[in-house]
C-alpha cells in the first residue's frame, strides 16, 4: 500500500486530521475519482477509517500505529535522500537536532551503530 506515491501523499495529508474526498483531491492535485479509488484500497488494508456526515464521507488514519508507520516511513525516506531531512529543519531552514533512540542513527558511536548484513 505504501509503494504508491499518491496513497502515501493521502496518508500524509490525513496524519493530523480527517478530510473529505473533495478536500483530499484538492490538496493532492489528483482527480476525485482516482482519490476515491486509492482511499478504498487504503480502507480495505485497514490503514484508514471512514465517518459519514450526511452525503459526505470523511477519512482518517486508522490508529496511532498507522500514524507512526507513516511518519517513520517518510522520515526514513528523507534520511535516504541527500541533504538535511525536512523533519530536522525548523521554519527558518536551520537544522534542528532531534533526539533519536535508534543507535543506527548518524549521531550514534560507530561501535553501537547497526550494520546491514
Amino acid at each position: 500500500m505504501l509503494a504508491d506515491a499518491t496513497r502515501v501523499k493521502l496518508l500524509w495529508l490525513l496524519l493530523d486530521s480527517e478530510s473529505s474526498v473533495n478536500d483530499l483531491a484538492a490538496a493532492s492535485g489528483k482527480a476525485q475519482a482516482g482519490v476515491s479509488q486509492h482511499l478504498a484500497k487504503l480502507r480495505m488494508a485497514r490503514l484508514v477509517q471512514t465517518r459519514r456526515q450526511g452525503s459526505q464521507i470523511f477519512y482518517r488514519i486508522e490508529s496511532d500505529h498507522v500514524r507512526q508507520l507513516i511518519q517513520d516511513s517518510i522520515h526514513h525516506a528523507e534520511h535516504a535522500s541527500s541533504g538535511t531531512p525536512e523533519h530536522h529543519r525548523d521554519a527558518g531552514n536551520n537544522v534542528t537536532p532531534l533526539p533519536h533512540t535508534d543507535p543506527a542513527h548518524q549521531g550514534a558511536p560507530a561501535a553501537t551503530r547497526k550494520t546491514k548484513k
